[in-house]
């Protein structure tokens, strides 16, 4: 088989991982890796044993498809210059910035026949994967994505950096229209959102509650899903899934007695397999599991959230909790 040549433009913490799971694909040359920081793009460049680019742009000539893992504020930028070169590509979530530049690239991908995936990196998490076959018709779900402070990702609000993924696997799960949402949500560290929380109504009844922080004092992605005779809950951290069906036989209680099965997945790889599937799509092309149009569907949610908690005036809400007074 030809080998795939491709290459990874931004390598900050994100970036260096695609680079280093592309170095190790059999079939596939790692071309060169681009960053605006020289010494950073040179010392993943030497680890992967590649070429190192200041200019992504004369990265574009030499590939077949990259991935973009640079800020989001770049994504609209960089993703039509690879566009505009005939390069496949893999852009890192969200999206972009607003959902006129997400049709935009959608549009141009099109038109130029390349594939678009996005990086919704949740979607490959074999946990996730392992719940299609026990999804019926689910009528409530319950995610808690919370983490610790980190310095990265905080140049987008907490909704764009960690709620996007569980809005993109609920819409995925449920397969209705949503009808509307509500939100709550305050700014405590940076200056946008740091820990919010939506609950999502949909046309056919089905609600989810999501809860995303990123200043917690520990680390939780878990989410339940509820449904007529049965819940899955999904360790998206651990990668184990408890499915509970009821059986017809009672229990003393009068309780159905419940069927209880825990499986775990601990030789996943998210990443590797978000990577695999793209090289898959760029040599069969095919459409993505994630699409640009799925990306972009995520995104609208999530900048609805975002405009209502901003509508809502949760920052002045919150204001006095989050801000020492003067006499304290």
């Amino acid at each position: 088989m030809k080998n795939l040549k491709v290459g990874v433009i931004g390598v900050g913490y994100l970036g260096k991982f695609h680079a280093r799971k592309y170095a190790d694909l059999d079939s596939v040359e790692l071309v060169g890796v681009a960053d605006t920081d020289p010494d950073r793009g040179g010392v993943v460049a030497e680890e992967c044993g590649c070429r190192a680019f200041i200019d992504y742009k004369e990265l574009l000539a030499l590939v077949d498809a990259v991935s973009i893992a640079v800020p989001t504020i770049y994504h609209f930028e960089v993703a039509g210059s690879c566009i505009a070169a005939g390069v496949d590509l893999l852009l890192e979530k969200p999206m972009t910035e607003t959902l006129a530049e997400a049709d935009e690239l959608i549009r141009l991908a099109a038109e130029k026949k390349l594939i678009l995936q996005i990086g919704q990196l949740e979607r490959f998490n074999p946990a996730v994967q392992a719940i299609e076959p026990f999804l019926t018709t689910p009528a409530f779900i319950e995610s808690n994505r919370i983490a610790t402070f980190k310095n990265r990702g905080v140049d987008v609000d907490v909704v764009l950096d960690l709620m996007i993924h569980d809005i993109d696997i609920i819409l995925n799960i449920i397969k209705s229209p949503l009808k509307t949402i509500h939100t709550v949500g305050a700014p405590v560290v940076t200056s946008t959102t740091d820990i919010a929380n939506a609950r999502l109504m949909f046309e056919n009844g089905a609600t989810a509650n999501v809860t995303v922080s990123r200043i917690s004092m520990s680390n939780k992605r878990k989410m339940r899903i509820f449904q007529p005779g049965s819940y899955i809950t999904v360790d998206f951290g651990n990668r184990k899934v408890m499915t509970v069906k009821l059986s017809d036989d009672l229990m003393a209680s009068g309780m159905p007695k419940p069927d209880i099965q825990i499986r775990t997945f601990t030789d996943g790889d998210s990443l590797k397999g978000e990577i695999v599937s793209f090289i898959h799509h760029v040599r069969e092309r095919t459409k993505p599991a994630v699409s640009g149009e799925q990306g972009r569907r995520a995104l609208a949610v999530a900048l609805q959230v975002i405009e209502q908690i901003k509508e809502h005036q949760q920052l002045d809400l919150f204001k006095d909790l989050i801000t020492p007074s003067v006499n304290e």
